[in-house]
């Protein structure tokens, strides 16, 4: 029975983990791009590069290089260039490794909790 609380114990951290980081970068990144008419470039900039930030501590280097350059595009002026990095980075979060979900773990596992 340890054993089995241990486990998920584990995984329950690890969707945690995920949350904090996958989800909330992506929720972060999704208001800043339908929304960036109404921000300053400061604040998209600061917000990119807590998403930078974000992306790194889960273990996306690609997607947080990617952020972190947006970042810069849009100090920069170039709201194309800007466009194009972030939805290569969206891209690259995307497809990211995923934590098992109880609905996508086998369906012959049960898990036993006291």
């Amino acid at each position: 029975m340890e054993i089995s609380r241990k486990k998920l114990r584990d995984e329950i951290l690890e969707r945690v983990k995920y949350v904090q980081t996958c989800v909330l970068a992506r929720e972060v990144c999704l208001l800043v791009r339908t929304n960036r008419a109404v921000l300053d470039p400061k604040d998209v900039k600061e917000i990119c590069m807590h998403i930078s930030k974000l992306c790194k501590s889960a273990g996306c280097q690609e997607p947080s290089e990617l952020c972190s350059k947006a970042a810069d595009a849009v100090s920069s002026g170039d709201e194309a260039k800007y466009l194009e990095i972030c939805a290569q980075s969206c891209v690259k979060c995307g497809e990211s490794r995923k934590p098992t979900t109880p609905e996508s773990a086998p369906q012959n596992r049960s898990t036993y909790v006291s």
